[in-house]
């Protein structure tokens, strides 16, 4: 008889033994995917955010539909940045535009030549759809105060920006942050 109760306690053991190993398991693998849920929570709320563009203005740089990351971390702007723009305007929308002139700097627009001036300098424009034939209804030269940026979309004449004055010159406290890359379609990374 004794020789039964071995047994029965030494299954009992390893049946104990396999329980504590399944529910050591199942911790772990709960707290490494709570874990890394928490660390994704954090990065997307302090550190990046993903985005849906919608509309043409940014064409051809970004498509409507297409999902970009954007980081709020750095909020030192430089001419070429693509930023999310949530200043009140009265579409009443949030904007994606490119950064044309930081405060200090001068902006002004031929639109017999399209071609768009900042500290009297002409802006090599690579990535803009078409040159720029609308100036909208600022009154030029625009000078841009310290704390602010003049903004457009690469598809110049079909964008709403800071060359009207219901959305004006972009206060940097409205800035969300830059477009770092593109996230979808899958493959087409770069946004510059």
């Amino acid at each position: 008889m004794k020789a039964g109760r071995t047994m029965d306690s030494n299954t009992n053991v390893q049946e104990q033994n396999k329980n504590s190993k399944l529910v050591y398991n199942i911790y772990d693998i709960v707290s490494i995917v709570v874990s890394a849920l928490v660390v994704i929570f954090l990065v997307f709320t302090f550190v990046t955010r993903v985005l849906v563009v919608s509309g043409d203005s940014m064409l051809p740089t970004l498509q409507n539909g297409n999902s970009v990351a954007i980081s709020s971390v750095d909020h030192k702007f430089e001419y070429g940045d693509i930023v999310i723009i949530t200043q009140p305007n009265a579409l009443e929308k949030t904007l994606i535009k490119r950064v044309i002139a930081v405060g200090g700097q001068k902006v002004e627009i031929d639109t017999d030549t399209g071609i768009v001036y900042v500290d009297d300098k002409p802006l090599e424009e690579n990535y803009t759809l078409e040159p720029t034939y609308e100036k909208g209804n600022m009154e030029y030269p625009v000078y841009v105060p310290e704390g602010y940026v003049f903004a457009m979309g690469d598809n110049r004449n079909n964008s709403t920006d800071s060359r009207m004055t219901f959305v004006g010159l972009i206060d940097e406290r409205y800035i969300m942050g830059k477009v770092y890359f593109r996230l979808a379609p899958f493959g087409q990374w770069k946004v510059d």
